[in-house]
């Protein structure tokens, strides 16, 4: 066997490889040749981080690494049960190679072989990713909630927003995070808020609303897909699922959280406008996150979850 990074021609045998291994996992979405032939021909794809197992030269497995650290399942042919292990150990390898010092895995729950290979290979269960939704006609009435300490988010603000609770961010420090709020280009910037103090303008708390026709209904996504939302904190760096009327915050853990949030909430629902065909809000929220999954247990309904699983590539 032959380990080997990625050739023009590999996606049509990651495809095969793909759809047969995964034929029989509940709620299995077969991927087609489009779906492989868009991430590789990206701007920026790096041929280095997707490694293929060749036998006889045939391809017989893969696995895929991401730079925020996601790795996938080394999904290979049935027959070639052989080749996982080198080759996950392999992908492993490439990736401390180049610094990364956490690896993650995220798939649904409902694939218990799957996140059981993880558990074997020293992967802890680091967090679930919860997904919630919220009926507009559920809310609070807005025009007794609407707070003009609420202002648009500028640059200069994301010192403080981080400070907020950098506990929610999945970025190391403010800069990485202004670029996820101000250099996302399908996130405009106005998406971003703050709420302030009245007296010494210091920011209390922030949000973010995504109000775009175009993205995902909520209602009709599997929300126990592995997807993370764009827009919601704790979900900086990685690839994203586009939803619409997407709402998140962050605030200090403690017990004024629940008012910032639904001052926020509702300033969000002031700024919808006559044409969009938004029709609830959504919500994404990590569960090492206690202070914000209680305010949306409280104030939304559950959709579903997916598991986060994290190596250590340090020791």
């Amino acid at each position: 066997m032959d380990i080997r990074q990625f050739q023009a021609g590999d996606e049509a045998s990651q495809l095969h490889i793909y759809n047969a291994a995964g034929v029989a996992l509940p709620r299995f979405k077969q991927a087609t040749l489009f779906d492989i032939q868009r991430r590789v021909q990206a701007p920026g794809f790096d041929p280095a981080t997707r490694y293929y197992a060749v036998e006889a030269g045939k391809v017989v497995g893969y696995c895929t690494f991401q730079s925020n650290g996601r790795i996938s399942y080394p999904w290979h042919l049935a027959g070639h049960e052989a080749v996982a292990e080198p080759l996950f150990q392999h992908s492993l390898s490439m990736m401390k190679q180049r610094g990364l010092t956490t690896a993650f895995a995220a798939y649904r729950q409902d694939w218990p072989t799957i996140n059981e290979f993880f558990t074997r290979h020293s992967f802890r269960l680091a967090r679930e990713m919860v997904n919630f939704v919220m009926r507009f006609e559920d809310m609070p009435t807005p025009s007794a909630r609407v707070n003009p300490a609420i202002e648009p988010a500028k640059p200069s603000d994301v010192p403080g927003i981080f400070a907020l609770d950098p506990t929610v961010f999945r970025v190391k420090g403010a800069d990485a995070l202004g670029r996820e709020l101000f250099q996302n280009p399908w996130l405009p910037a106005e998406s971003a808020f703050v709420l302030r103090n009245r007296g010494d303008r210091f920011i209390l708390a922030a949000g973010v609303f995504v109000a775009d026709n175009s993205f995902a209904d909520p209602r009709a996504v599997d929300s126990n897909m592995p997807c993370f939302r764009l827009g919601a904190f704790g979900t900086e760096g990685m690839t994203h699922k586009r939803i619409q009327g997407l709402f998140s915050f962050v605030a200090k853990p403690d017990r004024s959280l629940h008012g910032f949030g639904m001052d926020l909430l509702c300033h969000a629902t002031s700024r919808l406008r006559d044409d969009d065909e938004i029709a609830c809000y959504a919500a994404q929220v990590s569960s090492d996150a206690p202070a914000l999954l209680g305010f949306y247990q409280r104030s939304f309904e559950r959709q579903g979850s997916f598991p986060v699983y994290e190596r250590d590539l340090t020791k």
